[in-house]
């Protein structure tokens, strides 16, 4: 019975520790994701000038938000910065959607 308990305690922490390791990849990878969503949009016409201003304003915002996180704990991002971000990259992921399928069309 401790060896099935110490088994499944030693899975959970190896699974959360590559969990960890990676969550600095997926953030990076979903910043780099949107900026070729954004990208895409521009391309089809499917993001108005404004609204291709007003994204990259906010992917910004985000980088910007991002980079101070990471200066106030010597280059890492907390487990609380990593929701924050994520969360700001859902919201941003959102409005991208939305900004592309709200049929305004440019015409550039």
């Amino acid at each position: 019975m401790k060896l099935a308990a110490l088994a499944l305690t030693s899975a959970l922490v190896l699974t959360s520790s590559a969990a960890f390791a990676q969550s600095g990849a997926t953030i990076n990878q979903r910043k780099d994701n949107q900026q070729d969503r954004i990208a895409q949009g521009v391309r089809s016409g499917q993001l108005t000038p404004r609204e291709t201003m007003h994204l990259e304003r906010q992917e910004s915002r985000l980088n910007r938000e991002e980079h101070h996180m990471r200066a106030e704990d010597h280059g890492r991002l907390t487990r609380q910065d990593r929701r924050i971000l994520t969360r700001q990259q859902n919201r941003e992921s959102n409005r991208i959607y939305r900004d592309k399928h709200n049929f305004r069309h440019s015409t550039y």
